[in-house]
């Protein structure tokens, strides 16, 4: 007999919610084990058409309507869904996911360093966390260097780094566009388009002593006047009245954090 997926995954859900309602309130799991139980994508879709439930654990919704996409791996076809407080499967092929410049995917911790090291204070990225499949990692320049944030989850599966919960990854990343997602100094997250404003100065990280003519000479701890960073090999600066080019790895770019 052939069982589809979606069945199947339903039917393990609801023997873990089953194995859950039997916690007493003096023994409910621990924050960890919630965390476990709600991993969820978070990332909002709109319907594109209207779709009815014809079996218990889908999700009816109607054209136009905003979904949170909690889980996009259990089954090629169906993605599961919240609505107004109700979850159920859905049909990916009726829905359009949103998406957003941000969400880097399933990266590493040092791709996601590379791509923010010489981006503004606040330049950001949402990537999968390596540690935890299924959960989320937040990372943020600082101008000098990056920090890493681990996005958890309550029990409930409200999303959150620090205080404040959030029922979708996109509800969070608007958040702290005007709170500070640092604690110790003020860092707004910038979304994608504002990183394209470069950096005008950077200070050398070492000694550069070249030997072509039209390549720039500075010592460790110069602050080079950034001209031209449009190559990612080699870029074009000032430093003692001099103009010239030098490799962009010699040098870190100066962003002001408050």
């Amino acid at each position: 007999m052939c069982f589809s997926l979606k069945k199947i995954t339903q039917t393990f859900s609801f023997f873990s919610f089953v194995s859950c309602c039997f916690y007493s309130q003096q023994s409910l799991p621990t924050s960890e084990t919630c965390r476990r139980k709600h991993k969820g994508f978070g990332m909002e879709a709109v319907a594109l058409y209207t779709f009815r439930a014809t079996e218990g654990d889908e999700l009816s919704f109607n054209k136009g309507d905003m979904l949170k996409i909690t889980n996009m791996e259990d089954d090629p076809n169906w993605y599961t869904a919240e609505l107004h407080n109700r979850k159920g499967f859905v049909p990916k092929n009726y829905i359009n996911l949103r998406p957003h410049a941000w969400f880097a995917g399933r990266i590493s911790r040092g791709v996601a360093e590379s791509r923010l090291r010489h981006r503004e204070c606040g330049a950001f990225l949402v990537r999968e966390s390596e540690s935890a499949p299924g959960e989320f990692s937040m990372s943020v320049s600082y101008g000098d260097h990056v920090q890493h944030f681990k996005v958890l989850q309550d029990r409930c599966g409200q999303y959150y780094v620090w205080d404040e919960l959030f029922s979708s990854l996109n509800e969070l990343v608007e958040f702290y566009h005007s709170n500070s997602i640092a604690k110790e100094r003020t860092v707004f997250l910038r979304d994608p388009e504002h990183f394209a404003r470069r950096p005008h100065h950077a200070h050398a990280l070492f000694d550069c002593n070249p030997h072509h003519p039209s390549q720039l000479r500075f010592l460790r701890g110069d602050v080079i006047e950034l001209i031209d960073c449009s190559d990612s090999l080699r870029w074009r600066g000032r430093c003692h009245g001099h103009v010239g080019y030098f490799p962009p790895e010699y040098v870190q770019p100066i962003y002001h954090c408050q």
